[in-house]
């Protein structure tokens, strides 16, 4: 079955130009020019990805995707910019997000990221160090994991997807050792919590799985992997 995506631009010719490439590709695609009418057509319509501008006239992408994953917290988003850098990029990311790319990047990298992404693969990953959260996301993303990431305990209120997992340091500015963890446990109870530290000396809780900084990224993308099979999202 062809996988059907959502491209939101108000740019029109972008989006279709972004659509036929899609489509050349073996997808069904649709074409949104503004927000409000992407909103009316991913109620409708369960889409495999949504390929959306960040700068557009009525709602940013960022605000598309906050309503977005108010009924659709797993469906995969790749967010787009003329941009190098938003403001609202960061905000973005904290709500789950595939990718972050630059328009003037091409469209080769974003067929990639669609043709391994998968709905309900949100991986939750608290860190203070934005450099490892890119890396990761990146990482991921090429796997087909969509990433909500936070970076202070404070970008956790208001999260609404339902993650397979969560990447949480030990350690956050601000806060005791351990705050993080706990926050994340009673925002998604059940979730499997990996614990991510440079505390060499931490041995952690029974039951809880430690990735000792700098750890083996393959290693750690296997785990999540294993955890996405169970959860049957692979």
């Amino acid at each position: 079955m062809n996988r059907k995506y959502l491209v939101v631009d108000d740019n029109v010719d972008f989006a279709e130009n972004v659509a036929e490439i899609l489509t050349d590709a073996g997808a069904e695609v649709s074409v949104a020019s503004e927000g409000k009418s992407a909103l009316e057509q991913l109620k409708r319509t369960r889409f495999d990805g949504v390929v959306t501008d960040m700068k557009m006239p009525g709602l940013s992408g960022a605000e598309l995707l906050r309503q977005l994953r108010e009924f659709d917290p797993g469906v995969p988003v790749v967010l787009l910019s003329a941009w190098a850098q938003d403001a609202q990029v960061d905000e973005a990311r904290r709500l789950g997000l595939l990718a972050f790319l630059s328009k003037a990047s091409g469209t080769p990298q974003l067929i990639e990221l669609l043709k391994h992404a998968r709905r309900n693969a949100v991986v939750v990953l608290i860190d203070d160090d934005r450099a490892l959260i890119d890396n990761l996301t990146e990482a991921l993303a090429a796997q087909g994991f969509s990433v909500c990431s936070a970076a202070s305990l404070s970008e956790l209120d208001g999260l609404t997807v339902k993650p397979i997992a969560a990447l949480v340091d030990i350690r956050m500015p601000g806060a005791s050792d351990g705050a993080a963890l706990k926050r994340v446990q009673e925002l998604f109870p059940g979730t499997p919590m990996l614990v991510v530290t440079a505390c060499k000396d931490f041995d952690g809780q029974q039951g809880q799985e430690i990735f000792h900084k700098p750890f083996d990224t393959a290693k750690l993308v296997a785990r999540l992997e294993a955890l996405a099979q169970k959860a049957g999202t692979a």
